[in-house]
């Protein structure tokens, strides 16, 4: 639950449109209670339910997590398998209440790399929850960045090989229509845990206007009034997308996404 004084505080009519949370420090908090990190990472499922949970209950459109890089294939085995099997458990757990909230389930990475019993839950998450339009939740899973980019590049190339599009008709338009992101705007709030200062090859091309907010905390500890202080931070904050303060005033801001 959130503090309705903290609640209060909040503009409703300046939410962030979309939220992304690197959902970092799992490990972390396992290891300062001297449990195995899987512990931390099935705490760090309790605190998604509460973000997915406020996030819904707010307003805000769309929230995308973190939560599986393409990095960590390197990874132990059997905390890959875990994190997997704790994947399938909550898409199970949690169908039903996505349904009932209206929210519309989505991933972006490369989800092939996936056991095919993971691909089939995340799919079926998919077509059972595509008509709802309350908010949608992404998960990235086996994502990178980097690798979303020549994803993008390699179709593109493509098209132009096969004088499908020419060289001149490549715009950053065009372009985002290649990413993983393409039915998403792009993310108004980016949120990191754990105190780490890097965004660790997440959303590189989306992030270019986002707004920025590193916390202390560790993943499985940040609560609904954390989300809300981060959202109180961004509404403090003047986006000017490379404009002055008096274009600001006479033209609307034009959002990309």
């Amino acid at each position: 639950m959130y503090t309705p004084d903290l609640f209060n505080q909040i503009d409703i009519n300046r939410l962030p449109e979309h939220i992304a949370i690197i959902m970092d420090g799992n490990g972390r908090w396992a290891k300062k209670r001297h449990l195995p990190r899987i512990a931390g990472h099935k705490a760090g499922v309790s605190a998604v339910d509460r973000i997915v949970t406020i996030c819904r209950q707010i307003g805000i459109k769309a929230l995308t997590l973190y939560s599986f890089s393409e990095e960590n294939w390197n990874r132990p085995r059997n905390e890959i398998n875990a994190l997997i099997e704790i994947l399938k458990y909550y898409l199970k757990k949690e169908l039903g209440r996505m349904l009932k909230k209206n929210i519309k389930f989505n991933t972006i990475g490369n989800i092939d790399n996936l056991p095919v019993s993971a691909q089939k839950i995340i799919q079926d998450a998919i077509d059972k929850t595509k008509e709802n339009d309350g908010m949608v939740l992404s998960l990235a899973l086996s994502y990178s960045g980097r690798k979303e980019i020549v994803d993008a590049v390699t179709e593109v190339a493509l098209k132009v090989k096969n004088n499908n599009i020419s060289p001149e008709e490549i715009t950053t338009k065009l372009f985002q229509s290649y990413l993983y992101t393409k039915n998403l705007p792009d993310p108004d709030l980016l949120i990191r845990t754990s105190g780490e200062l890097r965004i660790s090859n997440f959303l590189l091309w989306q992030i270019a206007y986002t707004e920025l907010y590193f916390t202390d905390i560790l993943w499985p500890d940040f609560r609904e009034d954390d989300l809300l202080n981060a959202i109180i931070e961004f509404q403090k904050r003047e986006r000017r997308f490379g404009m002055t303060d008096e274009q600001k005033i006479i033209s609307p801001v034009m959002r990309t996404g």
